[in-house]
C-alpha cells in the first residue's frame, strides 16, 4: 500500500483536485472585493468624498483596461449616480458579492464532500479487498472486530480529509493572505501587527498540538483493543459463564476503560489549553487595532473608512487561520491513522488479484491427478504437522484417511483444501501449483468441508446456495427511475474504483446444481438434502413458518384441500378427537379463553395482545357483554387455586411446566395481590391489578388446567362476545386481526396451524410427532413437499448460524459443498458432532449421491473410525505427521500394522 496519505489522495483524485483548486483561485477575486467595498461605501456616499456639491454625481460600473500596446480600452462607460443612488448601488453590489462568495463556498464544500465520500468508498473497498486476499495464517493472529473497527470507524476521517487535503490550505491560505494583504495595503503598521500575531499562531500552536496527536493515537489504539476484547467476550460467553470468570472480565474491561479515561482526560486538558492560547492571540489583535488604529485615525494618518475596512478584514482573518491550523492537525492526525491502517493491511503473502478474478464461464473439469510432493506443514509454534509427505490422488479415486488427532490426517486435508499453506513441498494438479490456480477453478472444482461451519446472518436458503454464487449470470432490465439510479451507481462505482457488479442480478449457478432455473432448484437439490439427512429439519422449520401468499401461491391456493385431507386422514386413523377444529359458532375446548374470544390471529408486526387489550373498542365489548366481570372472577379463582397448589413447590418442579399462565416467580406476587383484592369487585380494582387478574383467565384451558371454571353458559357468552367483537370492529382493528376462515389461508398463522385449523389435544402422548408424520405424508401425496421445503429454506439462521444446532450446522455445511458437484471432494471430519451410526449413514449416502449416473468425482475423507474405510478404493494411515500405511482396505487389513489397530 502507498505509505504517504497525501500521495495516495493525489494519485487517485488529481483531476478533481486541479479543478477545485482553479475554482478556489477564482473565488479569491470576489473575496478581495468584499473587503475593499466597505471602505468605498464609508468614504464615498456615507462621508461624502466626491460628493461635496449638492448635485454632484459619480460614475458607477465603468469597465476599462489599459492594455500594453493597445492603450486604454473601454468596454462600458458606466452610469452617473448621485450620492444616495451610489450608496444604494454599492450596497447592492456588496450584497451580490456576499451571495457570490456564498455560492463559491457552497460549490467548493459540496464538491469536497462528494470527493471525500468517493475516496472513503474507495479505501474501504480496497481494505476489504485486501482482507479477502490475506494469507490464511494472518486470520489466526488478528481479531475480526479490530479489522472491522478499522474499516468502519478509523478510516472515516480519511474520507473527510480527502476533500480538504489540497483545497483547504489553498482556500484558507488564500483567504488569510487576501485579508492580510488588504490590511497591509491600508496601513503597513497594522499589517505588521496582524502578520506578527499570525506568525505566532502558525508556529506555536502546531508545536503544542503534537502532544494531542500522540494522545489521539493512543486513544485510537486502546479503543480498537477494547472493541476486540468485547468481541471476544461475546464469542466466548459460554466459556465465561461455565468457568465463573464474568467478574474477571469485568475487571479487565474496567481496567481498559480506566486507561481510556486517563488518555481522554489528558487529551481534553491539553486540547482546551491550546484552544485558550489560540483564542487569546486572536482577541489580542482587535485590541491593538482599536488602540493603535484609533490613534492613527485621531492623528489623521488613517481615515475612518480604512480603519473600518481593516477591522472588517481582520474579522475574517482569524477564522481561516484557525481552520488552517485545524487542517494541519487533521492532516497529521489522519496521517497517523493511515499509517496504522497501512501497518495492519500491508501484509506479506497477499494473494494476487488475478487468483480471485471473476469468471462467468463454467470452470473446466480437473481431469489430472492431485499430486502431493514432499509436503511440509507446521503449526504456529513451528512444530511439524506433516513431515515431507508425498502421495497422488487420481481424479476418480476414493481415498479414506485415518489417524488419531494430531497425526497429520487433518493437516493433509487442510492443505488440499487450501485452508493452510505448505511450509515446504508442493501440491499440484497437472503440473500447476494448487496455490497458483484461480479461485474460479479451485472454488468450483474442489470442495473442502470440515467440522467448523460458518454461516452468515441470512436465510438458510442464502447460506445453502452460497456455494453456487460465483458471478452475476443474468442481467436485470431496469426501467424508469430504477434505470437512472443504476446508471448513477455504475458511474460512482467507476469513479471510486469499485467494481460495477450488480448485486440485484441472479448469481446462482443453476447448471452446477443440476437445475435449469429457480423453479426446479429445490427439486434438484433434494437428493443432497436427503443424503445429509437435513430434509426433516427443513420440514420442521417450514411447519413453524408463515406462508406468504404472494411467494408461495401454489401452497396458499391448496391449503384448504390439505385441511380437508388432514381431517379425513384423522378420521380414518380414528384420531378425530386429537384435534379440536375452529368452528364459527362454537367454543374450542383445546384453545385458550383468549384465543376463543379473538377467534383469529394478530398480525405480529402491527399489534400485540397487550395493545389489543388496551384498545377502547375491545374494552367496550368486554363491558357491554359483562365478560369483564366473568373473566375477573375466573382470574381470581385461577389465582387462588394456583397459589394454594403450588406455593410450597420448588421453582424447578415439573408442574410449573404445565402452568402456562403463571411462573414460579409469579406465585408470591399473586399471593400478595389476592390479599389486596379480597372482596374487591372488577369496578373497584385498579386498571393494572384488573389486567393482571384477567390475564390469567385469557391463558386458561379447561382440559389442560382442570380447575372446573368453564361452564357452558360462560362458553356461550364468550362466543357471543366474539360475534359482537367481529361484528362492529373498527377499521383500525380489522386491518390488524386476521379472523379464522376455513375457506382460505391464514397468512399470520404458522403452516402447521393452517393445516390443523384447530388445537391439538393434551391427552395423547407424542401427539405432535404423530401429527407431523401425517402432515408430511399428506404433502408428499399431494405433490406439495417441494413447496414446503422452499418455505423451510427461508428460515433465518441467525448470527453465525447460531439458531441452528451444531448437528444442523455441520449437515448444512456438508450439503452446501455437495451442491457444487466438484471434481475433488475433501471431507475433514465434517460430522464430528453426530454419533457414529449417523455419521456412517451419511457417509454411505454421500458416496451413493456423488457416484451416480456415470459421475465419479474423487473423494478424500478423513474418517473418525476405520470401519467405513471399506467403502473406499484406498486407505492412507497417518501417525506423527507421517504417512505410515498406504493401500486398499483388503491389503492393509491383511497386515499387522497400525490400520489393524485402528480397525480394532
Amino acid at each position: 500500500m502507498e505509505k504517504s496519505l497525501t500521495r495516495y489522495i493525489w494519485s487517485n483524485t488529481y483531476p478533481q483536485q486541479v479543478w477545485i483548486l482553479a475554482i478556489v483561485a477564482a473565488s479569491m477575486v470576489p473575496y478581495f472585493l468584499s473587503f475593499d467595498l466597505p471602505k468605498r461605501i464609508v468614504n464615498g456616499p456615507i462621508q461624502g468624498q466626491g460628493f461635496e456639491d449638492l448635485h454632484a454625481t459619480q460614475t458607477f460600473g465603468r469597465i476599462a483596461f489599459n492594455l500594453p500596446g493597445l492603450g486604454p480600452v473601454e468596454l462600458f462607460q458606466g452610469v452617473q449616480f448621485n450620492r444616495v443612488e451610489m450608496l444604494m448601488a454599492l450596497s447592492f453590489v456588496f450584497l451580490a458579492l456576499v451571495v457570490l462568495n456564498g455560492a463559491f463556498k457552497f460549490y467548493i464544500n459540496t464538491y469536497k464532500g462528494r470527493l471525500g465520500e468517493r475516496m472513503l468508498r474507495r479505501i474501504r473497498f480496497q481494505l476489504v479487498d485486501r482482507v479477502l486476499r490475506f494469507p490464511p495464517v494472518y486470520f489466526k493472529r488478528v481479531k475480526s472486530a479490530e479489522i472491522a473497527t478499522m474499516i468502519k470507524d478509523e478510516v472515516e476521517p480519511l474520507g473527510g480529509f480527502t476533500g480538504d487535503a489540497f483545497v483547504q490550505p489553498a482556500l484558507l491560505g488564500g483567504q488569510a493572505l487576501t485579508a492580510l494583504g488588504f490590511i497591509l495595503l491600508q496601513n503597513v503598521w497594522l499589517g505588521m501587527i496582524a502578520l506578527a500575531i499570525v506568525a505566532v499562531q502558525a508556529v506555536v500552536i502546531p508545536r503544542m498540538r503534537r502532544r494531542l496527536l500522540d494522545l489521539g493515537r493512543r486513544r485510537q489504539l486502546t479503543a480498537r483493543q477494547l472493541s476486540g476484547r468485547v468481541s471476544e467476550i461475546v464469542e466466548g460467553i459460554h466459556a465465561i459463564r461455565g468457568n465463573d470468570t464474568s467478574n474477571l472480565e469485568r475487571a479487565d474491561i474496567a481496567d481498559r476503560l480506566a486507561t481510556i479515561f486517563q488518555i481522554r482526560y489528558d487529551l481534553y486538558q491539553w486540547k482546551f489549553m491550546v484552544k485558550f492560547i489560540n483564542n487569546f492571540l486572536a482577541q489580542v489583535t482587535p485590541f491593538l487595532f482599536y488602540a493603535i488604529g484609533g490613534y492613527f485615525a485621531l492623528q489623521g494618518r488613517l481615515d475612518i473608512g480604512q480603519l473600518v475596512a481593516v477591522i472588517a478584514a481582520y474579522k475574517d482573518l482569524p477564522g481561516p487561520l484557525k481552520e488552517l491550523i485545524d487542517w494541519d492537525q487533521a492532516r497529521q492526525d489522519v496521517q497517523v491513522k493511515y499509517a496504522q491502517v497501512v501497518e495492519q493491511f500491508d501484509v506479506d503473502g497477499l494473494l494476487d488479484p488475478k487468483i480471485q478474478a471473476m469468471a462467468t464461464e463454467p470452470a473446466g473439469r480437473l481431469s489430472e491427478p492431485l499430486a502431493v510432493a514432499g509436503l511440509l506443514v507446521s503449526d504456529d509454534s513451528g512444530a511439524a504437522l506433516l513431515n515431507r509427505v508425498s502421495v497422488t490422488i487420481s481424479p476418480d479415486e476414493t481415498v479414506a484417511i485415518l489417524g488419531p488427532n494430531g497425526s497429520g490426517a487433518e493437516a493433509l486435508a487442510e492443505a488440499l483444501g487450501r485452508v493452510v499453506w505448505p511450509d515446504g513441498g508442493r501440491i499440484t494438479i497437472g503440473g500447476t501449483d494448487l496455490l497458483a490456480l484461480p479461485e474460479a477453478v479451485t472454488g468450483r472444482r474442489i470442495s473442502y468441508v470440515s467440522s467448523e461451519a460458518y454461516f452468515f446472518h441470512a436465510s438458510l436458503r442464502d447460506n445453502l446456495f452460497y456455494a453456487l454464487k460465483h458471478a452475476p449470470l443474468s442481467e436485470v432490465n431496469y426501467a424508469g427511475a430504477d434505470a437512472r439510479r443504476r446508471k448513477r451507481q455504475l458511474v460512482e462505482a467507476q469513479r471510486a474504483g469499485n467494481p460495477a457488479f450488480d448485486l440485484g442480478s441472479d448469481w446462482i449457478d443453476y447448471v452446477a446444481a443440476g437445475a435449469s432455473g429457480p423453479d426446479d432448484l429445490v427439486k434438484a437439490i433434494r437428493p443432497v438434502l436427503d443424503a445429509v439427512t437435513i430434509s426433516q429439519d427443513i420440514f420442521e422449520f417450514a411447519l413453524r413458518a408463515h406462508v406468504d401468499p404472494a411467494r408461495h401461491t401454489v401452497l396458499a391456493g391448496r391449503i384448504v384441500e390439505v385441511r380437508q385431507v388432514m381431517r379425513q386422514r384423522l378420521r380414518d386413523a380414528h384420531l378425530g378427537d386429537i384435534v379440536a377444529h375452529f368452528e364459527e359458532d362454537a367454543y374450542n375446548p383445546l384453545a385458550t379463553v383468549g384465543e376463543n374470544l379473538l377467534f383469529g390471529t394478530l398480525r405480529q408486526s402491527e399489534m400485540t395482545a397487550q395493545t389489543l387489550a388496551a384498545h377502547p373498542y375491545f374494552r367496550k365489548v368486554m363491558q357491554e357483554t359483562g365478560l369483564a366481570q366473568d373473566l375477573y372472577v375466573m382470574g381470581m379463582e385461577i389465582a387462588e387455586n394456583a397459589v394454594d397448589l403450588f406455593r410450597d413447590l420448588p421453582p424447578d418442579h415439573p408442574f410449573f411446566q404445565q402452568l402456562s399462565f403463571m411462573s414460579a416467580d409469579d406465585i408470591p406476587l399473586y399471593e400478595a395481590l389476592l390479599q389486596k383484592l379480597q372482596g374487591t369487585t372488577v369496578d373497584k380494582a385498579s386498571a393494572a391489578d384488573r389486567s393482571r387478574i384477567i390475564r390469567l383467565s385469557f391463558a386458561y384451558i379447561e382440559p389442560r388446567h382442570r380447575f372446573g371454571l368453564l361452564h357452558d353458559a360462560l362458553k356461550a357468552r364468550i362466543v357471543e362476545a366474539r360475534r359482537r367483537f367481529h361484528g362492529g370492529m373498527p377499521a383500525d382493528l380489522a386491518d390488524k386481526i386476521e379472523r379464522h376462515d376455513a375457506s382460505k389461508l391464514t397468512a399470520s398463522a404458522s403452516l402447521m396451524d393452517n393445516v390443523l385449523f384447530g388445537r391439538l389435544s393434551f391427552q395423547e402422548v407424542d401427539t405432535t410427532e404423530r401429527i407431523r408424520d401425517i402432515i408430511r405424508a399428506i404433502f408428499i401425496e399431494l405433490d406439495l413437499e417441494q413447496q414446503v421445503l422452499s418455505i423451510g429454506l427461508d428460515f433465518d439462521v441467525g448470527s453465525q448460524g447460531r439458531r441452528l444446532t451444531t448437528v444442523q450446522r455441520q449437515k448444512l455445511n456438508l450439503a452446501r459443498a455437495l451442491l457444487k458437484r466438484s471434481d475433488y471432494f475433501i471431507f475433514n471430519r465434517p460430522l464430528s458432532a453426530l454419533d457414529q451410526r449417523a455419521q456412517d449413514r451419511i457417509v454411505m449416502n454421500v458416496m451413493q449421491d456423488l457416484h451416480h449416473d456415470g459421475e465419479r468425482p474423487a473423494i478424500v475423507w478423513v474418517l473418525p473410525n476405520a470401519g467405513m474405510s471399506e467403502l473406499f478404493d484406498r486407505v492412507l494411515v497417518f501417525d506423527s505427521g507421517k504417512l505410515v500405511e498406504n493401500g486398499s482396505f483388503k491389503e492393509l487389513s491383511g497386515k499387522n500394522g497400525m490400520f489393524n489397530q485402528l480397525l480394532s
